[in-house]
């Protein structure tokens, strides 16, 4: 569902004007939110209102002084320069941006409108800030530290399935973050034998590709990587899962929830909650330079038992008793 079109008080003549500058000129903020993935409002429901509930909180309504600015890539990273650039001239008052790829193109973009982020990675490492505290520019966000958790993860797994040698690893390859992931994830595997299997979809098609190589490869165990795109696609990705009885975890809850087996992570809703303080604050005039960029510190562990029923794998009850919830 897209949603370009929020302020109705407007008519006549200056419905001919571009909604940045009307809006502005009626006194209402306008923010441009750039995301890497497809169009997802009804996707994340939750995180969508634990958004709004911050921005609301700090007296911002969309519709009312609030005007948002819609963009979605849809998984295509070549887009995302020129709908970054289209943000920037409408004009925007700040810009929210969804992954990492979105983050460096609204970077690229312009060096003065504020950009608050939300990644998976090391903000500093991938040149989006100068350090966490003193972040410079006209960036700060949010980090969700996906990347820091794969040997983690790759841990749950090898609790669930002690005897998988080899962990099929789903990434999209047009991600920034991938590189990097895969190093962090072989450098664990290794410490417990274990090898990986890289598996890349960077589009929704190539998600049932990646698929088929893994079970030609007879690989029955899945991790999949924190990105706009795949975790968009959770119901496809579960689905294929299922089909083909493999064991599953991804980074967020919303994943168990639509059947995968086990999701360990940040707790997204959370990280979307100060997220959108975040906006607000800067909506309010404070410089992302002196915000610093805050990492995500509540995590949870969630297990879905009905699908362990359904491919007919025993879940040890000392990873049970450690979750955060069970889903019967």
């Amino acid at each position: 569902m897209k949603r370009r079109d929020f302020i109705t008080l407007l008519g006549g003549a200056a419905a001919a004007w571009p909604l940045g500058a009307r809006a502005q000129q009626a006194g209402v903020a306008v923010l441009g939110y750039l995301d890497s993935g497809p169009p997802n409002l009804d996707v994340y429901p939750g995180r969508q209102a634990a958004f709004r509930q911050s921005l609301n909180g700090a007296g911002f309504f969309e519709g009312r002084n609030l005007a948002i600015e819609y963009r979605w890539a849809e998984g295509h990273g070549e887009r995302l320069a020129g709908l970054a650039a289209e943000l920037v001239r409408r004009p925007v008052s700040a810009i929210y941006t969804i992954g990492v790829a979105a983050a460096l193109a609204a970077k690229e973009a312009t060096r003065a409108i504020p950009i608050i982020f939300t990644t998976g990675g090391d903000p500093v490492q991938l040149g989006l800030v100068a350090s966490f505290n003193r972040p410079g520019g006209n960036l700060t966000g949010v980090t969700q530290i996906g990347n820091v958790l794969l040997p983690k993860q790759l841990d749950v797994l090898h609790e669930l399935v002690p005897a998988a040698d080899t962990v099929a690893f789903l990434l999209n390859p047009t991600n920034p973050n991938s590189e990097l992931d895969k190093r962090n994830l072989e450098a664990a595997a290794a410490l417990t034998g274990q090898k990986i299997l890289t598996a890349g979809a960077a589009s929704v098609r190539e998600i049932d590709a990646a698929f088929a190589l893994i079970a030609q490869r007879r690989v029955g165990v899945l991790l999949v990587q924190a990105d706009p795109l795949l975790n968009s696609r959770r119901d496809q990705i579960a689905g294929q899962a299922l089909r083909h009885a493999m064991p599953a975890m991804a980074s967020y809850r919303e994943f168990a929830l639509a059947g995968g087996l086990v999701s360990y992570g940040a707790d997204a809703e959370d990280s979307w909650r100060q997220q959108g303080a975040y906006v607000a604050r800067v909506l309010k005039g404070e410089k992302p330079a002196d915000l610093p960029v805050i990492e995500a510190s509540k995590l949870e562990l969630v297990i879905n038992l009905t699908t362990a029923r359904t491919i007919d794998l025993t879940v040890p009850p000392l990873l049970t008793a450690r979750a955060d919830r069970v889903l019967e």
